[in-house]
């Protein structure tokens, strides 16, 4: 089937992100959440990242002026009907995402195909609430969106093959690099993610080095671009330690996977990370 118009439902870091990306790739967009003013925030998210695009020579006035054109923006789920292929990118919460997938699978037609970003949770499940599991798929990006190139294709047990295909091709228009993969806990990403950040939380929590000294020896003599302390402030603190609880309680309590305290203790102080100005470090900006 061909793909000319993208719903997106929830305009957090992820949403908003995926809706540029698909309309800077062309794509039509609805971009979906409870009410207009959290909806024009994220509007207005998006025009601020495409204006420094253009102030640092990536895009024209013209391409920015097209994107924005292109993303239309509503606070009704029925709206969706419009739509080949709807994105959910709601909180990482399993019931408030099967009830997103009930809603939609009611008022999409049979045709169009629904994904979600999830990170961690099962994709069989969540299509478990629609009568047409078939069509269901993971579609999980990476943040920031519109930077990162990678994107996992997740195949739940009964998501059609023509799906996955379709997806994949979708995913190359976006120009990005698709890689299909099995529902596993947490996929392929982030179960193998997990150990770089526990081990880290581990070492810190006894006192062998600091966040700071981990962040910076993982960046000198591994290569990595962020720490994964650095890493987690950017990503969200809240929603690494659900995609670890997750992780852990899909693989029924396998010992490597488990949660590090000091990372709940984080969640639990609301020092989430950048976007609340404070995390394992602080952000004065």
């Amino acid at each position: 089937m061909t793909i000319k118009t993208v719903g997106v439902v929830g305009t957090g870091t992820m949403g908003s992100g995926i809706a540029q990306t698909c309309a800077q790739n062309g794509f039509s967009v609805l971009l979906y959440d409870i009410n207009d003013t959290i909806v024009q925030k994220a509007l207005n998210g998006i025009t601020k990242r495409l204006q420094i695009l253009v102030g640092k020579g990536k895009i024209t006035e013209k391409e920015f002026k097209e994107s924005m054109d292109r993303i239309e923006t509503c606070t009704e789920l029925s709206e969706m009907k419009r739509c080949d292929l709807v994105i959910e990118a709601v909180p990482e919460k399993l019931n408030l995402k099967k009830e997103v997938f009930r809603k939609l699978d009611e008022i999409c037609s049979e045709e169009t195909i629904l994904v979600t970003n999830t990170s961690s949770f099962s994709v069989t499940d969540i299509a478990s609430v629609t009568n047409m599991p078939r069509r269901v798929a993971g579609l999980h990006f990476f943040n920031p969106a519109p930077l990162m190139p990678l994107v996992e294709v997740v195949k739940g047990i009964r998501t059609s093959k023509k799906i996955v295909n379709t997806l994949n091709q979708f995913v190359l228009s976006l120009r990005k690099e698709p890689v299909t993969c099995e529902d596993t806990p947490g996929f392929i990403v982030n179960r193998i993610a997990r150990p770089f950040y526990n081990e880290a939380l581990k070492i810190a929590g006894e006192r062998l080095a600091t966040m700071e000294q981990i962040d910076r020896i993982m960046k000198k003599a591994g290569n990595f671009k962020m720490g994964p302390f650095e890493l987690q402030d950017l990503i969200g603190i809240d929603v690494n330690f659900s995609t670890t609880e997750s992780v852990y309680q899909g693989f029924f309590g396998e010992g490597r996977f488990r949660p590090h305290y000091l990372q709940q203790r984080m969640l639990q102080s609301g020092k989430i990370g950048r976007k609340v100005g404070e995390g394992y470090f602080r952000y004065e900006n």
